[in-house]
């Protein structure tokens, strides 16, 4: 047996790395036939040769018999990455056209509390509102409301937190005086 063969079946490094350095030009060529990015092919490339190498196999054949069977393992990667590429896309445009969830509120059980957080929401500074509001009348992240509003990440929190700690002390002062 060839000592190429031999050492790329018995999975020494110097194997991989003699097949490597004889045949990567022409494996990047299959793989790149199938694949339109260069750097994808040479990830699909790599990919497959590791996978052969690491996979006990008993290969018996020469040079050329080796050369061909990695040739058609680097077009079997592709083809699969090729596949597992689409299935994602199919999943991706799928998922864009779902229909946005809507969240209804709950019915109010008590229109006094209804009124009465309504009231102290009126009575929050207009930047703690609207924070306040697009995070739960609108469902957005901290993140989605901070490029909403224009404004830094750190101060849309400060200002849900302020907003909820002004309400949190509005909504118990009123309780207590209603007592």
């Amino acid at each position: 047996m060839d000592e190429l063969v031999e050492a790329f079946a018995a999975r020494r490094p110097s194997g991989l790395e003699q097949v490597y350095a004889l045949w990567s030009r022409l494996f990047f060529s299959v793989a790149r036939h199938a694949i339109s990015d260069s750097a994808r092919a040479e990830d699909c490339v790599h990919d497959a040769l590791v996978r052969v190498w690491r996979s006990p196999n008993r290969f018996a054949g020469n040079r050329e018999m080796l050369k061909a069977y990695l040739v058609t393992c680097v077009r079997n990667e592709s083809l699969a990455m090729l596949r597992s590429e689409g299935r994602r896309d199919a999943r991706e445009l799928k998922a864009a056209r779902l229909a946005p969830v809507t969240l209804v509120d709950p019915p109010a059980v008590d229109p006094v509390e209804t009124q009465r957080l309504q009231a102290a929401l009126g009575r929050l500074p207009e930047e703690q509102r609207k924070a306040l509001t697009l995070a739960y009348y609108g469902n957005k992240t901290h993140i989605e409301i901070a490029q909403e509003l224009n404004a830094p990440l750190g101060t849309i929190k400060s200002r849900i937190s302020m907003a909820m700690r002004k309400l949190q002390t509005d909504l118990a002062s009123a309780a207590g005086s209603r007592s």
